[in-house]
């Protein structure tokens, strides 16, 4: 039997595991493996840090280290590859329960539109579509026949209105065109203030002539 085979097999009987539960196993194997990697990279680390100090000193002792270093080197190659295998196990996996979830949903989406068809036909969808256009148009018709005016302005000739209107316009050119202005019965007001006399016209004059002739001035002034 294969790793994968142990792995998941469990005792007779059992039921195989659900692919979110062999998912869940793959993780857990995979964490560990990480952690042993972990592990095994600082053992390296110490191995080569002994052969380094040994060197010179203890040759044995260098290169038992060395020895002890390239077996786990070999261990943490194999881990990578069975890391490697379990990812893209772990992927097909995911990817197929995603399709089977998809799959299942579509299912009961399908199961569902089945039941709400199943009481439907589709001449009586078209008979119905038919009823409500007619109701619609029956509606409109009404409605136009409410919005219609009844008995209102009935007896009113437009075409007299039409002419008493533009015999209006024109009488209201002909005033313009003749300048006929409109009839008042008010006389204009009489001025209220006094005209002038002949006399006090005779002496504003001689004032004048007073203030521009300063002789003519004199000789009023010996005559009077």
């Amino acid at each position: 039997m294969s790793f994968f085979g142990k792995l998941f097999s469990g005792k007779k009987g059992e039921p195989a595991p659900t692919p979110s539960e062999a998912i869940q196993k793959l993780r857990d194997i995979e964490n560990m493996l990480t952690k042993k990697q972990e592990f095994l990279e600082k053992k390296i680390d110490v191995e080569l840090d002994t052969a380094r100090k040994n060197g010179s000193k203890n040759k044995r002792a260098a290169l038992q280290a060395l020895k002890r270093k390239k077996r786990y080197e070999k261990q943490l190659q194999q881990i990578d590859g069975t890391l490697s295998t379990i990812e893209m196990q772990r992927e097909a996996l995911e990817n197929a329960n995603t399709n089977a979830e998809v799959l299942k949903t579509m299912k009961k989406a399908s199961d569902a539109l089945k039941v709400t068809h199943k009481d439907m036909n589709i001449d009586d969808v078209h008979d119905l579509m038919d009823d409500i256009a007619e109701q619609n148009d029956i509606a409109n018709e009404i409605s136009n026949a409410v919005s219609t005016a009844v008995g209102f302005g009935q007896d009113i000739d437009d075409d007299e209105l039409e002419k008493e209107l533009e015999e209006l316009e024109q009488e209201e050119l002909d005033k313009e065109l003749l300048g006929v202005q409109p009839e008042t019965d008010e006389l204009p007001e009489v001025p209220s203030t006094n005209l002038p006399t002949k006399a006090k016209e005779k002496e504003k004059k001689k004032a004048v002539a007073e203030e521009d002739d300063p002789d003519m001035k004199e000789l009023m002034s010996w005559a009077n």
